[in-house]
């Protein structure tokens, strides 16, 4: 059985919410510190990210190397793929959809098994299992 990984981020949130403001740190990797600001999630970034903008960054990399690992299972390594995810945050609603748009360079795999594994990559990378209660589109081309 695998060691379990655990990767820890750190906000430090000062003032109420509207007013506030925070800094969210990647502990576990020690990379960044990044701005956040109820502003940056509801009306303009301005050089401060928020949740949606992480969740996206999660999003993105994990669903490429769930599709790098079965397109590899299907024989059909890809030579690049380029994910980026776009997460929709509505105040009062909170998180509304994600989109997931994959353009692919893959030799050799017709389009209907390309798409087939993009869809299982979808429903089985660990991200969009996390956030399967949000609705999340996928468009996956091959270029």
């Amino acid at each position: 059985m695998p060691n379990p990984l655990t990767s820890k981020a750190t906000n430090t949130w000062k003032g109420n919410l509207f007013q506030g403001s925070g800094t969210t740190s990647l502990e576990s990797s020690g990379l960044a510190t990044f701005d956040v600001d109820w502003k940056a999630r509801t009306e303009e970034h301005g050089g401060r990210t928020n949740p949606e903008e992480l969740i996206a960054a999660a999003h993105s990399s994990c669903f490429s190397m769930a599709f790098s690992n079965e397109l590899d299972s299907n024989g059909t390594p890809p030579t690049e793929l380029r994910t980026t995810a776009e997460v929709t945050f509505v105040a009062g609603e909170g998180i509304t959809g994600i989109k997931l748009t994959c353009e692919a360079q893959v030799e050799g795999i017709s389009e209907a098994d390309f798409q087939r594994i993009a869809d299982a990559a979808k429903t089985g990378c660990p991200v969009s299992q996390a956030l399967k209660a949000t609705p999340i589109e996928l468009t996956a081309k091959l270029v």
